[in-house]
């Protein structure tokens, strides 16, 4: 594809189009391989990238810090904490120290699911990444210099 583009446009800068491409077929590709965990689990995937902070936190977490964590919007965060709080899975309260933040705190329902679901997806992980072998550094410290790059030029870091 990136060819054609070259072809048609021969003074646009396509190189972009190597990385990115990469990084939704990673992506897609992930989510396949673990779509049938989530098929079978009680709370969606974007529900579980909440729940396992929230398992692992020492206490409650301000929503708005949890979002930020995990690279999305507020209102994607609301919307999931709602849905999993009408489930019994999380509490959310007032923060008494400032009335406009969210306190979120795992139930201990929430807390059952991460811990029967979250080490199958683990063992499913290490699988999918085994064959990375020696490479597994080089892999992690260029994805960490790439999401260093992306959120560098991130306008609402």
């Amino acid at each position: 594809m990136r060819t054609r583009w070259v072809e048609r446009h021969p003074g646009m800068d396509t190189s972009p189009m190597e990385v990115i491409a990469l990084i939704r077929r990673v992506h897609t590709l992930h989510e396949r391989a673990l779509r049938p965990l989530h098929e079978a689990a009680p709370v969606t995937a974007p529900e579980l990238d909440l729940l396992i902070p929230l398992r692992d936190a020492s206490g409650p977490v301000i929503a708005r810090r949890l979002a930020a964590h995990l690279g999305i919007s507020t209102v994607a965060v609301s919307k999931s904490l709602a849905r999993l709080e009408e489930r019994g899975y999380i509490r959310r309260t007032p923060s008494a120290a400032d009335r406009r933040s969210v306190e979120v705190l795992i139930t201990p329902a929430g807390e059952h699911v991460i811990d029967a679901l979250f080490p199958r997806l683990l063992e499913r992980e290490v699988e999918l990444l085994a064959g990375l072998g020696e490479d597994r550094a080089q892999v992690v410290a260029a994805l960490t210099r790439l999401a260093e790059v992306l959120q560098s030029a991130d306008p609402d870091r």
